[in-house]
């Protein structure tokens, strides 16, 4: 049996979540800015976006853990809630709210699905052994408690009383059993969620107790549990009719149009949720997007650029919240060319990022130079100084001319076309790299083609999207391993993978985040993308609703929102 050490487990759980909700309280609201991008989970080469952007499951890191924690995730925070400043004895139960977005849904299976666009719908029906708060926190949700061994081994949850899927049967230990086991691969041999694969065994103590052995100790890997459960058996049928114990049941879904949800009645946590039933529609361009919204037929819309937040601002609740999407002109390192480091180099120095933070986002982005966000403050590393924030037009020509393009070359830009954000990002870059002499052109996709040729295919030189962030600082970070199925860039370099290894087997946060900041320089001295900026995330939201949270990873969360009479 081994010995677990409660105190100790919830300081080591502080240190790793607290210092996200800081950086939250530090960056808080932004005015008139704009955001648009997002990525899914697992290495199951996903790509996704609210605005054109990827997902991976978590930052693979290690290090023993020993905690127990027995929140239940009913308690509600007031921080970055829109309230459209009425009292709660204004607002009603019951009604009805249109979502407005921008993507189709790759998959409703939730453990298949890799669109940060499709998660964040998602969320509404499906919960993990544990999920997000909106302050950056992990919270139980169809486990009431869990407890980690001494040696970071063994997890052993106990299953909330109560629970039930939305086919009204109660969640079983069975079930949590098939979900870690589906997800691990220990049923077919075929990891659905990478960092999950490290799971040996699941075992049941008793009917609410169990227990999960892990190969090795990862700091990390309790926000992978974040995993749904679904009814054991269910398999494929997810795809198809899928079932979870979320506030919101599955109604329907029609390509290309969206998906209806309905309140569960027999969801545990308590007076949640307050609406009937919630639309996802798809708006298709941003100009429809903005007329929907003028017009009343959808009430809520995240990921607004500058000029359409201007634009809504004395109409509706604007409100700007810190986004964990990390936008970039990614550059395939395989593709001649940009497989001349020079040449990424000179695209780096090329670029004006304070230009297109003002000309998108309003100014209220944060620049970035490598893959990492700045509220996860114990791990990020300030690069800009490396090739500046503004245009170094005469040196990127310069390098241009060491890589033998001193007449410069054609580069072809995949952007996907529903996100107006990347689209105007787009715009700047081309005009941009033009002055070095880079004659780049922007090819406008739709999305599913993205995914396919882009993303998964790699058939492409550049691309303007966006890839998403957990609350681990290694989620962005182990895409960029020469293996990783994620790594759509085809970054190699053999220092990184040692590097990343190393970071993964470290037992002390300290030496951790020295590695964690080695991996960022190396991504930066050897431009393995031209990283822009971390946008603020600018929604409008009707002024009928209150009640809305915003999160600092990728979800719409529609449980706690209610109509304003």
């Amino acid at each position: 049996m081994r010995k677990v050490f409660h105190l100790k487990s919830i300081l080591l759980k502080k240190k790793l979540c607290g210092f996200l909700f800081t950086a939250l309280l530090t960056m808080a609201v932004l005015g008139g800015c704009a955001d648009g991008t997002g990525e899914s989970s697992g290495d199951n080469s996903s790509m996704e976006s609210t605005s054109g952007s990827e997902d991976s499951t978590s930052g693979e890191e290690s290090t023993p853990q020993e905690e127990s924690t027995s929140e239940d995730g009913s308690g509600e925070s007031s921080s970055g809630t829109a309230d459209a400043g009425q009292e709660a004895s204004g607002n009603t139960n019951g009604g009805s709210v249109v979502v407005g977005i921008q993507q189709d849904i790759d998959s409703l299976d939730p453990h298949k699905a890799t669109a940060a666009g499709t998660k964040e719908i998602l969320f509404n029906i499906f919960e993990g052994l544990v999920k997000p708060d909106e302050n950056g926190n992990l919270i139980n949700a169809v486990a009431s408690d869990y407890t980690v061994s001494e040696d970071g081994l063994v997890y052993t949850f106990t299953l909330r009383e109560g629970v039930k899927f939305h086919n009204g049967n109660a969640v079983t230990a069975e079930d949590v059993k098939y979900s870690l086991e589906r997800v691990s691969g220990l049923l077919d041999g075929t990891p659905l969620i990478s960092t999950l694969s490290t799971i040996q065994a699941v075992e049941i103590l008793d009917e609410k107790t169990v227990q999960v052995t892990v190969g090795s100790a990862n700091t990390e890997l309790i926000y992978s549990f974040v995993a749904a459960i679904i009814p054991s058996g269910s398999g494929e049928e997810e795809g198809a009719d899928p079932i979870g114990t979320g506030p919101f049941s599955y109604v329907s879904y029609k390509p290309q149009e969206g998906i209806v949800l309905a309140k569960f009645a027999d969801y545990w946590q308590q007076g949640l949720p307050s609406l009937d039933q919630v639309e996802f529609k798809i708006t298709g361009s941003a100009d429809t997007a903005l007329m929907e919204l003028q017009g009343g037929t959808i009430d809520l819309y995240a990921y607004l650029t500058d000029s359409q937040a201007q634009t809504l601002k004395d109409s509706h609740q604007v409100i700007a919240s810190p986004s964990n999407v990390v936008q970039a002109l990614f550059l395939n390192n395989a593709v001649a060319p940009l497989d001349d480091v020079r040449v990424r180099q000179a695209i780096l120095y090329a670029l004006d990022k304070e230009a297109v933070n003002d000309f998108v986002g309003g100014g209220s982005g944060t620049l970035i130079s490598s893959a990492m966000l700045p509220t996860l403050k114990d791990y990020y590393v300030d690069l800009n100084d490396t090739y500046g924030t503004t245009a170094n037009v005469e040196k990127a020509k310069e390098l241009l001319t060491e890589a033998g393009l001193a007449d410069g070359f054609d580069l072809e830009i995949a952007i996907p076309s529903n996100y107006e954000f990347h689209m105007q990002t787009g715009e700047v870059v081309v005009e941009q790299l033009k002055a070095a002499g880079i004659n780049a052109t922007i090819k406008a996709v739709e999305w599913s083609t993205w995914l396919e040729e882009v993303y998964n295919g790699r058939q492409y030189a550049a691309t303007i999207s966006g890839i998403t962030c957990d609350m681990t600082p290694g989620y962005l970070l182990n895409r960029f391993q020469t293996d990783s199925s994620k790594n759509f860039i085809n970054f190699a370099n053999t220092e990184y993978d040692e590097t990343y290894a190393k970071a993964q087997a470290s037992l002390d946060l300290t030496e951790k985040a020295a590695y964690y900041a080695r991996l960022q320089e190396i991504l930066c001295e050897e431009a393995g993308s031209a990283f822009l900026q971390v946008p603020a995330n600018m929604t409008a939201i009707s002024k009928r609703l209150t009640g809305y949270k915003f999160y600092p990873v990728y979800v719409q969360d529609m449980s706690t929102v209610q109509i304003v009479e």
